[in-house]
């Protein structure tokens, strides 16, 4: 388990020491501080604004419960398909093989 943490441990700082070579980079910091500063100016726009927040919210949870809602129902209906073929594979296989022993009974008649 000890070499694990260390795992992480070494993962993390690595992470924060790359993070911290590339800002040297004069675009990139420009690109952090930019993020950093839309970042912020959306959460005091959502702090003055809570009743937005909420609304929102649930407008992504209302599409994310829609979007489950018909992930489900195509797999039923994907799912009610193979099934129905599976029952129609024997009757088909059969159809198959009365129409190839017609077929075998006309040339040899």
């Amino acid at each position: 388990m000890g070499n694990m943490n260390k795992l992480w441990k070494g993962m993390l700082f690595g992470a924060l020491a790359g993070g911290a070579v590339s800002l040297f980079d004069r675009d990139t910091r420009q690109a952090v501080t930019s993020s950093c500063k839309k970042g912020a100016q959306t959460a005091t726009y959502y702090i003055k604004h809570p009743n937005e927040a909420v609304t929102q919210v649930k407008e992504t949870t209302q599409k994310i419960r829609t979007t489950i809602e018909q992930v489900s129902e195509d797999v039923s209906f994907i799912s009610g398909q193979v099934e129905e073929l599976k029952g129609l594979t024997p009757a088909v296989k059969d159809l198959v093989e009365d129409t190839k022993e017609v077929f075998t009974k006309d040339k040899e008649g």
